[in-house]
């Protein structure tokens, strides 16, 4: 399952047309990302939730599904989002056949699922939650697990440690590996799965498993990071091996300067200046005197005119930059400018 029913309120107004998880990512869709991901991981049967702009959402999904020939089921929370509880409970009965994992929809992970999930099994876990090294100096809730690697605490919620025992703080990556049962710990209507469903196990006893992964990770929920992992992925410090083929952003491109990769069908002046890392998708079009990079992604049909200027920016598909515009550490969308610096 896909989380995909937020509201993506830090990215607004970008997010007031255009679901979180439909964010385009180096010019494709975030939500190809994880499916891709979870396709190359054995996943054949996908269910997101859906509630902002659900129509949109459940269209790109069944769009990105069909074409990667994953069969796609759709619970609607229309009156209301339900969080992440309720969002599964609500789906439980496309989930209750077995081992199933739950990503969130609006990050980026380079993750082995299928080591995740063989770490699962060998623990005879009821769910397993995939942590990450808790940055120095954050104050944020930690997962806190115990020498065993079992979950014992979820931002302060859970078991106490007994005397002289310690435990290691952990970031949780929003990806789960979760067994039927979990679904029975969570009430109807609005949850939490996290503080809800885990919180009861824990206090059950029952092995709720903390897996560490290194890897490229990012939460594109706010304007910052959203940048940053456009940049990340345009610069190659995110490995795409587990989203390819499905997967790649330089189809169709050709290298027109050092580092600047421009689809066959860009129409970019001779006088345009361009500056890599750079990558220009279909049907762009860059005039005379223009500079694009470095670090600038120019989705499809985006249009550059002269003297305008595109530095650490990312172009949404049929943006305009009118002549002698500058946009820099910023994402740029049909009528929108929004700063991410």
């Amino acid at each position: 399952m896909v989380l995909c029913a937020g509201f993506g309120t830090r990215l607004r107004p970008l997010t007031d047309s255009c679901p979180k998880p439909m964010v385009p990512l180096c010019g494709l869709p975030l939500l190809r990302y994880n499916f891709a991901l979870l396709k190359y991981a054995g996943v054949e049967e996908l269910v997101i939730n859906t509630h902002h702009l659900g129509p949109a959402m459940e269209r790109g999904a069944i769009e990105q599904a069909n074409s990667l020939a994953l069969k796609l089921s759709v619970s609607r929370e229309e009156r209301h989002i339900l969080g992440t509880g309720g969002g599964l409970k609500k789906a439980a009965a496309e989930l209750s056949s077995g081992t199933f994992f739950v990503l969130n929809g609006d990050m980026l992970f380079d993750v082995d699922l299928a080591a995740a999930l063989a770490a699962h099994r060998a623990a005879g876990a009821v769910a397993t939650m995939i942590l990450a090294p808790y940055p120095p100096g954050a104050t944020y809730g930690a997962v806190e697990v115990d020498s065993s690697d079992q979950v014992r605490r979820i931002a302060g919620r859970g078991a106490a440690p007994a005397s002289g025992e310690k435990w290691i703080k952990r970031h949780f990556t929003g990806v789960h590996i979760m067994e039927p049962e979990v679904l029975s710990r969570l009430p109807e209507g609005e949850s939490d799965v996290n503080r809800i469903a885990y919180v009861r196990l824990i206090h059950e006893g029952a092995r709720v498993l903390g897996y560490v992964q290194q890897g490229a990770w990012a939460d594109l929920g706010a304007p910052k990071s959203y940048l940053k992992s456009n940049l990340d992925v345009l610069a190659g410090r995110v490995p795409l091996a587990r989203f390819k083929p499905a997967v790649d952003p330089w189809t169709g491109t050709r290298e027109v300067a050092p580092g600047v990769f421009a689809h066959e069908t860009a129409k970019i002046d001779a006088a345009a200046k361009l500056v890599g890392p750079a990558l220009i998708h279909a049907g762009a079009r860059i005039a005379a005197g223009a500079q694009v990079g470095p670090d600038a992604v120019l989705g499809s049909g985006v249009r550059v005119d002269e003297e305008a200027v595109a530095i650490r920016a990312v172009c949404w598909d049929n943006t305009h930059l009118a002549r002698s515009e500058r946009v820099e550490g910023a994402i740029a969308a049909p009528g929108v400018r929004l700063d991410a610096t």
